[in-house]
């Protein structure tokens, strides 16, 4: 236990972290914005642990007041078919719709149809963590102050919801699992599009943040994304799952508790997901864990042999060697979902474009101070600031030739995208 709850910072880095030029001209690097944009962490110091901080989500409010309109699209590629629901920040409104989650209406068709615009205002796609959505107090409290902000600081958002979250209701039987990527690609491109002077940038929490670091991996120097922060991803898939089965805690408690949130939101859409002839409801049904509902789920659906096989393909600590942006991680380390043992650090040090940021407090997005307020929205929301305003993110840098990294002992090249499962 820390002292008051004063957690410790540490950064894992490169010895040679990618090099920046501040707009000013002034030269930079991605491991001092990282440092400048992080204050001291200073917690609740009655949630002395992981266990309790991440225990203490269940004491809901409402957080921020934050408003969306939404918006239902189709993904165009019949790989990937059905609908996905993106929510976009909007101005406050007296209007309900009791079949969304609090302040959320859908844009109107006229409303809709002139949403694009020129202006260069930055703007922040954002993934939530499993069976969450948009509603979700974690990431509201980092959209809140850059929403927020006054006159050129003032930042544009929006949230992709996996599909059949936030009460989006499916319309096919491909699901999202933790190498989705499908959406998210499809959005950026549409943003890319819609808003043509717009500097893009990226969040995502839990799960969001390793289908996002996915997405980022797999487009390489292509990403359209001109920074990006992930907020407790668990990186190792297959490593936490292990971790939460050895404990009493880790199973009955978190485990289940995933298992079950994922039991409710496929039964919610049973009538569409059962036209998928591989997925047998009554061993769905008898699901009590998350690894069980991923057994009987995940792999069928994918092609998966073994939820241990899904976990390995769909980690995300390989996809660190092909990101070709600058990549903001922030990790407690008695996290007890995205464990400590998981976490990427030798991988950190092999890549110029990523730092992490650990905490030695915090547990699973959580990060609670004295006054409710979430300490990771902090560095976060810093973070982007400084890479919007601050410095020149005009064209990627792709240090590594032909975007495949090399080994920097042996020389050997190593193509970390090249995964089993093929999209």
């Amino acid at each position: 236990m820390e002292w008051l709850g004063r957690a410790k910072i540490n950064f894992t880095h490169s010895t040679t972290p990618l090099s920046l030029t501040r707009k000013d001209g002034a030269p930079t690097d991605l491991l001092s914005i990282c440092e400048e944009a992080t204050p001291p962490c200073k917690l609740n110091p009655l949630l002395f642990n992981g266990h309790v901080q991440t225990m203490w989500t269940a004491v809901k409010n409402d957080g921020p007041p934050l408003y969306y309109k939404r918006k239902i699209f189709e993904n165009e590629d019949p790989a990937f078919a059905g609908s996905f629901a993106v929510d976009f920040i909007s101005r406050p409104s007296p209007e309900k719709d009791t079949s969304l989650p609090i302040r959320t209406t859908y844009f109107i068709d006229d409303e809709f149809s002139s949403i694009s615009s020129d202006d260069t205002r930055p703007m922040l796609v954002v993934l939530h963590g499993l069976s969450g959505g948009s509603y979700e107090i974690y990431l509201k409290h980092v959209i809140a102050p850059l929403v927020g902000a006054e006159g050129e600081k003032q930042w544009e958002a929006c949230v992709i919801n996996s599909r059949g979250c936030a009460m989006h209701k499916i319309t096919s039987s491909i699901l999202f699992n933790a190498r989705a990527t499908w959406d998210i690609r499809q959005m950026i491109l549409w943003l890319r599009k819609t808003f043509p002077n717009r500097p893009l940038f990226g969040i995502g929490f839990s799960l969001g943040a390793n289908i996002l670091t996915n997405y980022i991996g797999e487009e390489g120097a292509a990403c359209q994304l001109k920074a990006a922060v992930v907020c407790s991803n668990p990186w190792n898939l297959d490593v936490s799952s292990a971790a939460l089965q050895r404990t009493w805690l880790g199973r009955e408690v978190y485990l289940k508790t995933m298992g079950g949130n994922l039991k409710k939101l496929i039964e919610l859409h049973h009538d569409q997901v059962a036209k998928n002839p591989k997925l047998d409801f009554a061993k769905i049904r008898a699901v009590k864990y998350l690894y069980e509902f991923d057994r009987h789920v995940q792999c069928p659906t994918w092609g998966y042999p073994t939820e241990g096989a899904y976990y390995r393909d769909a980690s995300s600590t390989d996809s660190l060697f092909a990101i070709r942006i600058p990549l903001f991680v922030i990790n407690a380390k008695d996290d007890p979902i995205a464990v400590d043992e998981g976490l990427p650090y030798e991988e950190i040090k092999q890549t110029p474009y990523a730092v992490m940021c650990t905490t030695s407090l915090g547990g699973h997005l959580s990060w609670f101070e004295m006054n409710g307020h979430r300490w990771h929205a902090r560095p976060a929301s810093n973070f982007l600031n400084k890479m919007a305003f601050e410095v020149d993110v005009t064209a990627p840098v792709d240090i590594f030739q032909n975007g495949v990294t090399k080994h920097s002992q042996s020389g050997a090249e190593y193509d970390s995208m090249r995964r089993k499962w093929q999209m």
